[in-house]
């Protein structure tokens, strides 16, 4: 599951940053999630980013079971 930050900031200075990081391929979104990467890179221990990161590959390597796709015989 991904989270939603919401920051606060001058719309003339949201405006520019958007105008100049256009102008160099990239978005405001795309900068902010790589500083987030970092932030955390540089916060969270090592050991408790390996742990998130096996909990993940369980999660996604266990496939949910859909009750939608079976038929039913219900009249």
């Amino acid at each position: 599951m991904k989270n939603t930050v919401k920051i606060s900031m001058d719309d003339d200075k949201i405006s520019a940053l958007k105008m100049y990081l256009e102008q160099k391929n990239t978005s405001l979104d795309e900068e902010l999630s790589r500083y987030a990467e970092q932030l955390y890179g540089k916060t969270v221990p090592q050991n408790v980013r390996e742990f998130i990161e096996i909990s993940a590959k369980q999660k996604s390597s266990q496939k949910p079971k859909s009750s939608a796709a079976r038929p039913t015989n219900l009249p």
